[in-house]
């Protein structure tokens, strides 16, 4: 198939031999699934019929189907259903069966409403996990609301700390609150597996209180917040938005160079600040007793940003990164899409993986997807596919099914038939 990398590295997909159903839809869902169909887990997306899941035609500039729904859909297989049909709801419930997790990110409601809520998945796969995304949570009086990312970072008090401190609270340029909720959904799914497998014959499967694993998109934004509510309580201090700098630490901020190319340099640490100050030709500040101390820079710390400020000026992003490297500066270029597509570093790890993609034009184009995080080896671990068409599997998987129930070598589980995994 088109875009499709049959050499990847078997012997770094840890997951292989899993099975995941995968019923959501825009990005959260898609992304905790993708998480674990990276790494080797075989996973099922379930979209609806005809139009498929939304991405497929957002940031849509050519041919049919989105480079963002490819980047969140890579390594899984497409099957379509109506999970409002009673055929769908079977169907849901039958590969279920076959499953070791169920991922889905419908509004708290929508899977009971169906028929394919918690109870009907454990009664269909007792050792069934299920991993829930929505905005809230499962629970409590905000818990049935609608929400998207945007509005979960503004609830978790994130958004309220991006941006400059004289204009509105901006958002980032992607949408990190479905990325952080989908790497607490990801590890919650292994986690709950790894805890199924340490049960003993005697014990029995996990109860299903703790195979379902609630992620709520505010609550994982609210966890990345580090002690924004302890300095609070403890010390009555509100943080504020502080554009390029981070709060009670200096200093840390982005310059610009004489070329018009921007830097970032966390020069913040005691022995680093040394070297730092006379690197740019600043040893008045260096041997600066009051800026020995974080609390001493954090309190000058306009001082010292118009000192680098003026030092970067002089530099083009080049020159300026030689010197902050020679001297062990933390320090790295803002980076564009273009820059990273020639990074060493990046191509050097497998971080920038190439697949011939349909883009609607009269051939296929040469197209850089993001590498497989985190590296398993020296490399990034090879993307399998770059995301399936429409139903490309339907006929395949349900024909597995159809099969299967009539298949007297298979154990019958309500209806469907649990696969035996060595």
């Amino acid at each position: 198939m088109l875009g499709e990398d049959p050499s990847a590295d078997s012997n770094a997909l840890p997951l292989s031999g899993f099975r995941v159903l995968e019923l959501g839809n825009y990005i959260a869902g898609p992304t905790a699934a993708r998480l674990l169909a990276d790494f080797g887990a075989e996973v099922i997306k379930v979209e609806r019929p005809d139009t498929g899941d939304e991405t497929r035609s957002w940031r849509l500039y050519s041919g049919t189907t989105s480079m963002l729904f490819r980047t969140l859909n890579r390594n899984k297989k497409s099957i379509v259903l109506d999970l409002k049909t009673e055929e769908g709801r079977r169907s849901v419930l039958d590969l279920a069966a076959t499953c070791d997790v169920v991922v889905e990110n419908f509004r708290p409601g929508t899977l009971e409403k169906w028929g394919i809520g918690p109870d009907a998945l454990d009664a269909a796969n007792p050792n069934v996990v299920l991993v829930r995304i929505s905005a809230f949570g499962q629970t409590g009086p905000l818990s049935k609301r609608p929400g998207f990312a945007a509005v979960a970072e503004a609830y978790s008090g994130f958004r309220e700390l991006v941006g400059d401190p004289d204009r509105p609270p901006v958002r980032v340029g992607v949408s990190i609150g479905d990325t952080v909720a989908a790497l607490y959904a990801g590890f919650g799914a292994v986690m709950a597996l790894l805890h199924n497998r340490s049960r003993t014959i005697e014990e029995g499967p996990l109860p299903l209180s703790s195979r379902v694993i609630d992620v709520a998109l505010s609550e994982s934004m609210f966890s990345v917040l580090e002690s924004l509510i302890p300095d609070y309580l403890a010390y009555g201090v509100e943080r504020q938005r502080l554009g390029g700098r981070m709060e009670g630490i200096a200093p840390s901020n982005a310059y610009t160079c004489s070329d018009g190319l921007s830097i970032v340099v966390a020069g913040n640490g005691d022995a680093i600040f040394v070297r730092y100050m006379l690197a740019i030709g600043r040893p008045d500040l260096a041997t600066d007793p009051e800026l020995s101390g974080g609390a001493g820079r954090w309190k000058r710390r306009d001082e010292l940003d118009e000192a680098i400020g003026a030092w970067a000026a002089k530099a083009t992003r080049a020159e300026a990164l030689a010197v902050l490297d020679a001297a062990e500066v933390p320090s790295g270029p803002i980076n564009t899409a273009a820059d990273i597509c020639t990074d060493e570093q990046m191509l050097s790890r497998n971080m920038i993986q190439q697949f011939p993609v349909d883009t609607g034009g009269p051939d296929p184009v040469s197209v850089g997807f993001p590498g497989i995080v985190p590296v398993i080896g020296e490399r990034s671990v090879s993307i399998r596919n770059v995301g399936p068409e429409l139903g490309q599997h339907t006929d395949d998987i349900l024909g597995e099914l159809a099969s299967a129930r009539t298949d007297l070598g298979g154990e019958q589980v309500n209806g469907g038939v649990r696969r035996h995994r060595a």
